[in-house]
């Protein structure tokens, strides 16, 4: 199958991105299967995403392969049918994918919130609570600012971010690192750069010290602009030959059991992310494109 092939070429990288993502074999029922999974790197360099997946292999004896990349190269390795599921957190780019009939049955699973970090001493004026305003401020002081550059969910909402301060960044200032959220933080740390990072692995990374939280609005009610949905999309069928019930049991467990453990989840015991899936009110628009009319 082309998925596992591509499995294997991720060599060292592809086995870094699945320590620590299923139980022993031991520990788990019987065998059920494998489901493939393209994940956020957030989710992972967080910690819960570990968490999630050891807990499904517990409950459905099926272990999860994650293939840790940004949102836009998840989604691309499920365009290309290497993977049953997407774990992502951009909707302009999942509704892209829904329209192209990629993937179907989205569902909520959790948000979070970004957050505007940077040098404690902040030269550039950023702190404060409005994120366009901290923007305008690195730019107008020429302060270096790192972007992941990788079109994923966190580089899409840095972009927005921008757009709405009116500046189109660039110049030795702005740098892209082209890479995950962790290591973009971790480099952030090393150069006294400012950065638009996720709570989950500003928590987990960057929560030393070496970075300040110039913007935070708090994860129970942040603006748009800082809000950040993460949603899991089941790869189509009809398109791919996907492990399409082992996905939907994927699916049931993250907005289902796994919610509580979302809701558990802390890191130096502070919430990371809040549980979404639960809802007393039907929400229909999250199964379909955002700007689908009708």
């Amino acid at each position: 199958m082309r998925r596992r092939q591509y499995l294997r070429a991720l060599g060292l990288g592809g086995a870094a991105s699945l320590a620590g993502c299923t139980t022993r074999a031991e520990e788990r029922p019987a065998d059920r299967g494998t489901v493939t999974l393209a994940a956020a790197t957030t989710a992972y360099d967080s910690g819960l995403l570990p968490v999630l997946n050891r807990g499904y292999a517990d409950r459905f004896g099926a272990r999860v392969e994650s293939v840790v990349r940004g949102t836009g190269a998840s989604l691309r390795t499920a365009r290309d049918g290497d993977c049953d599921a997407v774990l992502v957190h951009a909707r302009p780019l999942e509704d892209e994918f829904l329209r192209g009939g990629h993937g179907i049955n989205r569902r909520r699973v959790m948000v979070n919130d970004f957050l505007v970090v940077g040098p404690p001493d902040d030269l550039a004026g950023a702190a404060g609570g409005d994120p366009v305003a901290a923007f305008e401020a690195v730019a107008d002081a020429g302060a270096t600012f790192l972007s992941r550059g990788d079109r994923s969910g966190t580089h899409i909402r840095e972009r927005r971010i921008w757009d709405e301060a009116g500046v189109d960044p660039g110049g030795e200032w702005y740098l892209e690192t082209g890479q995950g959220m962790g290591d973009t933080l971790i480099a952030a740390r090393q150069s006294g750069a400012y950065t638009l990072v996720d709570r989950g692995t500003f928590l987990a990374v960057g929560g030393d010290g070496a970075l300040a939280r110039h913007v935070d609005r708090g994860i129970d009610d942040p603006p748009p602009l800082l809000r950040n949905e993460y949603a899991v999309i089941p790869v189509n069928p009809a398109r791919h030959d996907a492990t399409y019930a082992l996905a939907m049991s994927y699916v049931g467990y993250l907005t289902g059991p796994g919610q509580s453990r979302i809701a558990e989840f802390r890191v130096d015991g502070e919430r990371a992310f809040r549980p979404l899936a639960r809802s007393a009110d039907p929400e229909f628009d999250q199964y379909v494109p955002s700007d689908r009319d009708g």
